[in-house]
């Protein structure tokens, strides 16, 4: 398994003064309901895209993108606005129509100087996405800033931050290649659809599951002292085809399951070979969440373009012990499960429950995966082609792994994680298998 590297040194990026972006038109103006699936994910996402083309330089490239962005805020209004908290506690958009904050930048070297952006590096990666300095909280951060960074070779960076709380992966990369083609005048391909309220709870509400994924699982193998006491390191690992498939192989040869996905197989091989890393003792409860897809498993199915959070967490728990002694088809089989549970009658339940609760799902003793391997990030296209490369600037939270898509072949994945040293040196020994 490869190990990609960014090996970039001295490098430097010189910003320009922020101004704002304004929609290219009046929009509407008022209150914006952000439903309960958006409450829970109110985190800043940072992520970079690095374009170059043979026959265009990068001298337009700030202006045309700003253009382009001015344009879609029509479409996207609410971003233009700023978080607030409304009567009921919960976090509302405030379309006040102030715009994205928009930074122009110059970098000191060319991008195949950067090396691979697919390993997040936020001492590198960072300086291509403006940072609000003196923010005190969410309420303070713009829901959307955007960077252009020129490099001497002719190409650009676009970096973006934006809060969770208004797309999800999917409505993310609808909006970037919507904007992509207003930006070379072209007419939306997919048209936000932005009413959240067909996402309500239910008056009054109905809790019918368990919903474990918000359970606290104590930590009796230490592993937040590790955490604390040697460095955090991130790597990236390639998953061909062909591993792919030995893993689908080893997943299915005890004949317990009869077939599974990819996400499935790499995601149960992920869990157990991260928990025999760390060491856990065999008694430690470990989750594993991830996000399920309700566009389709809504009942009716979400309108195309939903401009939301569209996206429910489900669950599986095991012991450490069970996970490391029994076969792969096990952690594979309670992923299964877990994309099973995704109902529509459990999604709705998940939403209620937020209403009588406002729990937050804890992340002690719990691995997060975030797929975005399936994405639609290659096909952004601002006028200088796709991207050469694509990726977040940092994980959001330390349990949190990242399937990445490979920009050359469309079946290979890259997973994303960070670990402390020592556990990484055994995780990558692990890899070898």
């Amino acid at each position: 398994m490869a190990d990609i590297s960014n090996g970039t040194k001295g490098f430097a990026v010189k910003q320009g003064e922020p101004t704002r972006v304004l929609p290219a038109e009046e929009t509407k103006k008022g209150l914006y309901y952000l439903g309960n699936l958006d409450q829970n994910i109110a985190v800043i996402i940072r992520t970079i895209y690095l374009f170059k083309s043979e026959s265009k330089g990068n001298e337009d490239a700030a202006e045309q993108v700003k253009n382009g962005l001015s344009r879609i805020l029509v479409h996207h209004h609410p971003l233009a606005g700023r978080l607030t908290i409304s009567s009921e506690g919960k976090l509302i958009v405030d379309c006040t129509g102030e715009g994205a904050v928009f930074v122009e930048a110059e970098a000191n070297c060319g991008i195949e100087e950067m090396g691979d952006i697919t390993k997040p590096d936020p001492n590198i990666l960072g300086k291509l996405v403006y940072e609000i300095s003196g923010a005190q909280n969410l309420l303070e951060i713009p829901l959307l800033v955007i960077q252009v960074t020129k490099f001497k070779c002719g190409g650009f960076s676009i970096g973006m931050s934006m809060n969770h709380c208004m797309l999800d992966g999917i409505a993310a990369m609808e909006f970037v290649n919507g904007w992509g083609e207003v930006t070379r005048g072209l007419p939306l391909k997919t048209p936000p659809f932005l009413d959240r309220t067909i996402l309500k709870p239910r008056n009054p509400p109905m809790i019918e599951f368990e919903h474990h994924e918000f359970d606290e699982i104590e930590d009796i193998s230490n592993t937040n002292k590790l955490y604390e006491e040697e460095e955090m390191v991130y790597k990236t690992f390639l998953f061909d085809p062909d591993k792919l498939g030995q893993l689908k192989e080893q997943a299915l040869e005890d004949g317990v399951l009869s077939k599974c996905t990819t996400f499935e197989v790499l995601a149960g091989f992920v869990w157990r070979a991260r928990c025999k890393a760390l060491n856990l003792v065999p008694q430690q409860k470990t989750k594993l969440l991830f996000a399920a897809d309700g566009r389709k498993r809504f009942i009716p199915p979400l309108p195309e373009g939903f401009a939301g959070n569209g996206i429910v967490l489900t669950y599986s728990i095991s012991t450490a012990g069970e996970l490391a002694e029994k076969p792969l088809s096990f952690a594979v089989g309670l992923i299964q499960q877990a994309v099973k549970l995704a109902t529509d009658s459990f999604m709705r339940s998940a939403i209620d429950y937020f209403e009588v609760t406002r729990a937050r799902p804890s992340l002690d003793g719990t691995v997060l995966i975030t797929a975005w391997s399936k994405l639609s990030f290659y096909t952004i296209d601002f006028g200088w082609g796709e991207p050469i490369s694509t990726g977040p600037v940092a994980l959001p939270e330390k349990p949190v792994l990242i399937f990445l898509p490979h920009q050359k072949d469309k079946k290979s994945i890259n997973l994303l994680l960070g670990l402390p040293v020592s556990a990484m040196n055994s995780f990558e020994e692990l890899m070898q298998v």
